[in-house]
């Protein structure tokens, strides 16, 4: 398969262990023209010991990255040692599997004359490593019913980690039954593994019986219950576990900070991230890479960019990850020029920049209507950078041609694009057309998105409603009457605003809140005062065939605008008002809080599905686009 080429010897002629120097050049590949050279220093097996040897082939083994450098090791070992030596066998299974290639592994370990229950175990776990469940559950039950191994802790640990990565429900319980009947119901490792795998799929109430059922919880039990919770949507009790964990005497570790940033991402309380940085401090967390980067991208979207680039500042030295988040972060709140300027720093510093980097500067670019400035960084992301252009590239420029009314340049480039037009496309060229009401081209992208999409009620009425403002009356109660015939998936609006420690939700035409009474009489104090200098609703989005002082008093009930005259209620007129909305803002809410900023002097940020908005002085920056 492979020739070694001219050895030398090193060193002085009368040294008593001479070394060699194999210089092993691989023929070229098809696929890649991959030359490869290397060399292997080790002592002359004939005449001396093979100890050096062993050694130099075990960490050439653990530094390999192709398959070609495994298999030269792997000559070598066939050549010079015996596969259980230093158990480089099991270590070239492993290595084999890690790249990727399960039948070199395969057929090794079949050829393998001597195979203990530490072979069979590196075989089950590296299958599990690569998630590989069919041959994780096929090797496992072959080393025991056909093999004769008695499964052990780090089997049972291997396979559970492959059955969570897989969510194989029906699997994971039945590996459980054997963990009872081998007697390791109680062991720590095996416990921990069994609730991290009960949280995957979702089985909280499993993972909680285990986690109490402990005898002693450790660390990782403990890290273990915050992440099933967090990942489950159950955040308050990711907060409280913590709590109880502190209480318990254990100091919290990076493991546990992330699970918590993370139940903070869904739980967006900012007095609770606050105090969950003092902790970080506490317990010397703060230079930890991956937890200041997922704290400056929580602050982030909490609408606290300014803490997010302190957070950023405070990191010596940032790696892509982290030079990435801050980037998203000023995408998110469309501060374009700053991104700019931000990428540019980050190049100089010698970052190269990939897909994931290129779509939040265009995304910035777009966000801030800066046409040239996009165009430019498309260009040189694939002729300099080398970065093929994918989808989320493509619908950041469809959007940012369509901000600046250029919808036949969007339009030519979904047709010019090498690759199949996603809805993010489709659905960036529709809110154009709706904004600019070019009629032929919104009937076109609207029909591209049912056809992707025919769930998803946002498309039709965005195209009745350009039917609508083009007068096409009869066209938008077709679509109209089309929607009566579909079932839709419709998420329920609401919007979320913090106070006294507390999020508080609100969904349309909200009457829960105790407070419902004054909150509702000032949302129709401000509706009166906004009136009167002006403002008219936007009624477009009502497709419901009423007269229009109803729909007025329907979309004058939408949850932002009640949680906006809750927090106009509550807080200090020195304080901004974040609210977040978990669907897109419309047209009259937008233009209701860009009102309520110029008469009640009030900075508002109101964070979409899709965006950041700030408003202040009457203004928005998205600039009336988004």
């Amino acid at each position: 398969m492979f020739r070694l080429f001219h050895a030398k010897f090193i060193g002085p002629k009368l040294h008593p262990q001479k070394t060699i120097t194999f210089q092993l050049l691989f023929p070229p590949f098809k696929c890649c023209s991959l030359l490869f050279e290397t060399s292997l220093q080790f002592y002359f097996i004939s005449s001396y010991r093979r100890d050096p040897l062993l050694s130099t082939l075990l960490l050439a083994l653990k530094s390999s990255s192709s398959v070609s450098c495994c298999r030269v090791i792997h000559a070598r070992v066939i050549k010079s040692l015996d596969y259980r030596d230093g158990f480089i066998g099991d270590q070239l299974v492993s290595c084999y599997l890690n790249m990727g290639s399960t039948p070199d592994a395969q057929k090794l370990f079949d050829e393998m004359p001597h195979k203990d229950s530490i072979s069979w175990n590196s075989l089950v776990s590296g299958f599990s490593r690569i998630g590989d469940l069919g041959n994780c559950l096929r090797v496992f039950y072959t080393m025991r019913y056909e093999m004769a191994f008695e499964w052990n802790e780090l089997t049972l640990l291997s396979v559970i980690s492959a059955c969570a990565f897989a969510k194989a429900r029906d699997e994971g319980w039945c590996l459980h039954c054997c963990a009872v009947k081998l007697g390791m119901e109680l062991e720590v490792k095996v416990v921990n593994a069994f609730i991290n795998m009960y949280g995957k799929f979702g089985c909280v109430d499993s993972a909680f019986k285990l986690f109490w059922a402990l005898p002693e919880q450790n660390m990782v039990s403990w890290n273990s219950m915050l992440a099933v919770w967090t990942q489950n949507g159950i955040p308050n009790e990711a907060v409280n576990y913590f709590n109880m964990m502190r209480v318990n005497g254990l100091f919290p570790d990076e493991a546990t900070i992330l699970s918590l940033l993370q139940a903070c991402e869904k739980l967006p309380l900012g007095r609770l991230v606050e105090a969950i940085h003092g902790v970080i401090f506490t317990c010397g967390l703060n230079e930890n890479i991956t937890i200041a980067t997922t704290l400056l991208n929580l602050y982030s979207k909490l609408g606290r960019l300014n803490v997010s680039h302190k957070v950023f500042a405070e990191i010596s030295k940032p790696d892509k990850v982290a030079l990435t988040a801050m980037l998203a972060g000023y995408a998110m709140h469309g501060h374009g020029k700053e991104a700019i300027e931000f990428f540019k720093w980050t190049v100089r510093e010698g970052m190269k920049p990939d897909h994931v980097t290129f779509t939040h500067l265009l995304s910035a670019c777009s966000h801030s209507g800066l046409v040239m400035d996009g165009k430019y960084y498309f260009q040189i992301m694939s002729d300099f950078y080398r970065v093929q252009p994918q989808l989320d590239h493509y619908s950041c420029m469809v959007d940012l041609l369509g901000r600046c009314g250029m919808l036949n340049d969007a339009y030519r480039l979904i047709k010019s694009m090498p690759l199949e037009p996603n809805s993010g496309v489709w659905g960036a060229l529709l809110g154009a057309c709706r904004v600019y009401r070019n009629i032929n081209l919104g009937k076109e992208a609207a029909e591209n998105l049912i056809a992707l999409n025919p769930s998803d009620p946002r498309n039709y009425i965005m195209l009745s409603n350009i039917y609508s403002a083009a007068g096409l009356w009869s066209d938008a109660s077709k679509v109209r009457a089309l929607m009566k015939t579909k079932v839709f998936i419709r998420n329920a609006g609401c919007s979320f605003i913090e106070h006294g420690n507390k999020i508080h939700r609100f969904v349309v035409d909200d009457y829960s809140h105790p407070d419902s009474d004054k909150i509702h009489r000032k949302l129709e104090e401000i509706m009166r005062k906004i009136k009167e200098v002006g403002f008219v609703s936007e009624t477009e989005s009502i497709l419901h065939d009423v007269d229009e002082e109803v729909k007025t008093d329907m979309i004058n009930k939408h949850s932002e605008k009640i949680a906006l005259a809750f927090g106009l209620l509550v807080s200090n007129a020195d304080m901004p008002l974040v609210i977040i909305k978990n669907l897109r803002i419309c047209l009259d809410c937008h233009n209701t809080a860009k009102f309520v900023s110029l008469i009640e002097k009030r900075t508002i940020i109101i964070r979409d599905s899709k965006r950041f908005h700030h408003f202040s002085d009457g203004l928005c920056s998205c600039a009336d686009y988004w």
